[in-house]
């Protein structure tokens, strides 16, 4: 089974490369933020939380976070691997998913999307034009990217440590994007659906 997970900021691209390697290499993607938005769609008590949280900028609490992220794992018995998006934010994230798939192949690699401020901004105005996204909107924008450049980057050593993190230039054209993407996964050995 290959793990992967692809990180960058909020607007990095992590959503539009992942469609594009479920294609490609037949993982299953895994973001924590729609299953989030589908716990809140379905108001369940979780989700309830979850949205109170997310209104406000604020990261949903660990113990959460994997709770959902175990629960969505258990859905796909038989996958090639996954695409984790947005998982793990913390080097606790990090350490309870590293525990967590100890007997379901561990992450083989990360993929950090690097992505400047400003084109992010650029990017998620326009994503917030499209689809509506709540957590798109401008005020909550600058505490998501903060949040993302003063915490979750902080993950970004936790895995260069153990020699699995790749960096790949997020902006440019898509295909470009994605091209340099799959060289990295290719050099893991993992083979392309024909």
């Amino acid at each position: 089974m290959f793990n992967l997970v692809l990180f960058g900021p909020p607007g990095a691209g992590k959503g539009t490369q992942s469609e594009k390697l479920i294609q490609k290499y037949q993982l299953v993607h895994i973001s924590t933020g729609d299953i989030f938005r589908r716990h809140i769609e379905q108001q369940t008590e979780l989700g309830k939380k979850v949205n109170e949280l997310i209104a406000s900028g604020e990261l949903v609490p660990d113990a959460i976070t994997v709770a959902m992220l175990e629960e969505e794992v258990a859905r796909y018995p038989h996958a090639k691997g996954f695409i984790f998006d947005g998982f793990p934010r913390t080097v606790a994230q990090a350490e309870a998913l590293d525990d967590f798939l100890a007997n379901k192949g561990k992450v083989a690699g990360v993929i950090a999307l690097e992505v400047n401020e400003e084109e992010l901004r650029k990017r998620i105005a326009e994503r917030h034009k499209v689809s509506g996204r709540a957590d798109d909107a401008a005020e909550k924008l600058v505490k998501r990217i903060d949040e993302y450049f003063s915490k979750t980057v902080h993950v970004l050593p936790y895995y260069e440590a153990q020699g699995k993190l790749s960096r790949i230039n997020g902006i440019g054209a898509i295909e470009d994007i994605f091209n340099a993407i799959s060289k990295v996964i290719d050099g893991y050995g993992v083979a392309a659906e024909k």
